[in-house]
């Protein structure tokens, strides 16, 4: 893996596809410094029309229809079972609810972009499994190129002594153009910039590619948190006073672990995660936003739920489990640290104070989420739960440029008011 100097580099560059190639497959780099990546033309990704799963519990083939002929790289994972099949990135046409209900050996599957470039399809299995072939067919008597996928049933000892060393979550598509022009420009020596003095804030849109969050209506919570998250961005942008970086700009999927590095690597003074809740029907009813806090234990049961739900993003993603970087355990003790707590509980206040005049809250608007829903290294960190997209008042308001300016306001003063106080109290945050 590329040492940490390097990886500051890189988060600092706009060549995010170049980044994400020169990563090892430890882990995914996301979009760190808040800008598009390279634009690439959508007619030239390859077309997916079709999905379908056959078979039994013993035996189960998946194929996927596709205009042609693509590379990929499938790995079983463990603690939940799952398999995941890495492709270049895909144009999904596949028709509505796809892979919501699975058959034999596959209980579901989902599909979507997790880095520029590259695509995923993540299987969950009803069992352990081991991939029994995989191929890709060419297109022959009328019918479309295909990728196949066979699974056959296997006990637990079996799935695990088939996990290869290889089996960390890996993508490296062919984005050979971007890796020579981030070559190009780590060789060719630049003039320093001046150094940014300003706060950073980070803004962390929940979710994103393969992850949806929550669902309702035909609307995503990925699609409304980036939507705001890019507004809330600009607007904060407007007054000069901070740099702004957000960890996703686009539909990406990002891990929990790189959205931490992001914001370490940028030294954030404070990182503001941002996402829409939902309850199941059996749960009844509930509306208005949330602003949850750092804490190793949840306040009420619903943050536990909630927490429970935002930290299974890397299994839903298709990231490993078994085992975290040690960095990334460092990370977790230094969110403990009481410091953080107390402006991370400060700014929540400030928050609830601003957006209570403009915003429907929640009736109970604080709470104390299980603490690696907040990612934020050592950073005074809070989680917006924007509202439910399961009520239908709050999904009005989601949708909704007006509901979305003001609330955008309302945060922005908020981050004003804790950035004077702090400064005045404990001189400049970075």
């Amino acid at each position: 893996m590329a040492s940490r100097a390097n990886h500051r580099v890189l988060l600092g560059c706009a060549l995010v596809c170049a980044a994400a190639f020169l990563c090892s497959d430890e882990t995914f780099v996301g979009a760190a410094e808040g800008q598009p990546s390279t634009p690439v033309a959508a007619a030239s990704f390859p077309i997916a029309s079709d999905a379908r799963v056959a078979g039994d519990s013993k035996r189960t083939r998946f194929v996927l229809d596709l205009d042609k002929t693509i590379k990929f790289h499938a790995f079983a994972l463990a603690d939940p079972y799952r398999v995941v099949v890495d492709i270049p990135q895909v144009s999904f046409q596949l028709a509505a609810g796809t892979g919501t209900a699975g058959r034999g050996l596959i209980k579901a599957f989902r599909y979507g972009l997790v880095m520029p470039g590259g695509s995923r399809i993540v299987f969950d299995l009803t069992g352990p499994a081991r991939i029994a072939n995989s191929y890709v067919l060419d297109a022959a008597n009328g019918q479309p190129p295909r990728l196949v996928l066979e699974l056959e049933e296997a006990d637990r000892t079996t799935f695990v002594q088939s996990l290869a060393a290889e089996s960390r979550p890996e993508l490296r598509p062919a984005i050979t153009d971007a890796k020579a022009a981030m070559e190009e420009a780590i060789a060719v020596p630049k003039p320093a910039a001046p150094a940014d003095l300003r706060p950073v804030v980070v803004i962390d849109p929940g979710h994103g590619g393969i992850d949806n969050g929550t669902q309702a209506s035909g609307e995503s919570e990925k699609n409304l948190v980036l939507g705001f998250a890019l507004a809330l961005r600009d607007r904060i942008e407007k007054n000069g006073k901070y740099r702004v970086v957000l960890t996703r700009t686009d539909d990406t999927f990002i891990p929990l672990a790189d959205r931490v590095r992001i914001a370490r690597n940028q030294s954030a003074a404070l990182f503001v995660s941002i996402h829409a809740d939902a309850l199941p029907r059996h749960e009844g009813d509930a509306q208005g936003a949330t602003i949850y806090t750092l804490s190793d234990r949840a306040s009420d049961a619903e943050a536990e739920r909630l927490a429970e739900a935002e930290n299974k993003a890397d299994a839903i993603g298709g990231v490993n489990l078994t085992e975290e970087p040690t960095e990334v355990a460092d990370i977790l003790i230094d969110l403990a640290q009481r410091e953080t707590r107390t402006f991370s509980n400060r700014f929540a206040r400030l928050l609830m104070g601003e957006m209570k005049s403009t915003v429907r809250m929640h009736k109970h608007p604080l709470k104390s989420a299980g603490f690696k829903v907040l990612k934020a290294p050592d950073v005074p960190s809070v989680l917006i739960e924007l509202g439910y997209v399961s009520n239908k008042g709050d999904l009005e308001h989601l949708v909704s440029e007006n509901w979305r300016s003001r609330t955008v306001g309302s945060m922005a003063q908020a981050i004003d008011a804790f950035f004077a106080k702090r400064l005045a109290t404990a001189g400049p945050a970075n």
